[in-house]
């Protein structure tokens, strides 16, 4: 049988953001949640969020916002206003074949995350991840991280769709959110059409709605409303209950 999560990223990103993750969750197919922990939107977003049967996971933010750790204490990872550089930093920095932060300050930096979450939701997260920076030490850290806690890390590798998650093989499914036509029931139906028999399959979006913040500080922004209405339209849940796919979350793998 092919299975199948459905998750939303960047809770805490924005009220905005948090309230379209909100209803994809009580009214839609999300069943696990990915919280930015240092973001000010993260804590009142887990509480819009009580009482859900959901698996909540750290989506590490290194590339936005204030850290949770001492600027000084990472300085390849800030700017000069002890904010995160931006994830164009990162891309420029790696398209000239370069490290922008090294492995040392982004494992300070994810420990300090970690240890936000835990006082955010009182636990450990369900999954430990990280939002995408281009970085080649990403997964070191976050590797270093989680073996030092004993946490379930998910290891991505989007140029090859793959990844594990506690060491086992996971499928990503192709994120196209980009274009101006994206449609994102169709292109939902379209991934649910590549999931291999018997490994777990993820379908990784961001559904939310706008504010002023997500549109100074984001490249995605309409797609995410797309995103939002597709994961909460009857019809399409209807069609994935026709599908011969297993709904999971992680804390079932």
């Amino acid at each position: 049988m092919k299975k199948l999560i459905i998750r939303a990223d960047d809770l805490g990103y924005s009220e905005a953001v948090n309230r379209g993750i909100e209803k994809t969750v009580r009214e839609g197919l999300v069943r696990s949640v990915g919280m930015m922990p240092n973001m000010p939107e993260a804590e009142p977003g887990w509480k819009m969020l009580a009482g859900c049967d959901i698996a909540i996971g750290q989506h590490t933010n290194l590339c936005l916002g204030t850290p949770c750790a001492d600027p000084e204490n990472i300085p390849s990872l800030v700017d000069e206003r002890g904010q995160l550089l931006s994830s164009r930093a990162f891309r420029e920095a790696f398209a000239r074949g370069e490290e922008l932060a090294t492995i040392d300050d982004m494992a300070t930096e994810i420990e300090a995350q970690y240890l936000r979450f835990r006082e955010i939701v009182g636990r450990d997260p369900d999954y430990f991840e990280a939002h995408a920076v281009a970085s080649k030490s990403l997964n070191e850290a976050l590797a270093r991280v989680a073996e030092k806690y004993d946490l379930p890390f998910l290891e991505l590798y989007p140029e090859t769709l793959s990844g594990f998650f506690k060491g086992r093989p996971v499928q990503i499914l192709p994120m196209y959110a980009s274009p101006e036509d994206y449609d994102a029931v169709a292109w939902f139906k379209r991934d649910v059409g590549l999931l291999e028999d018997e490994v777990p399959g993820m379908f990784i979006g961001h559904p939310g709605w706008l504010d002023d913040f997500i549109l100074r500080n984001s490249s995605l922004t309409i797609n995410r409303t797309r995103e939002a209405a597709a994961l909460t339209d009857p019809q399409l849940a209807s069609w994935l209950a026709e599908q011969n796919v297993e709904q999971l979350d992680y804390r079932q793998l």
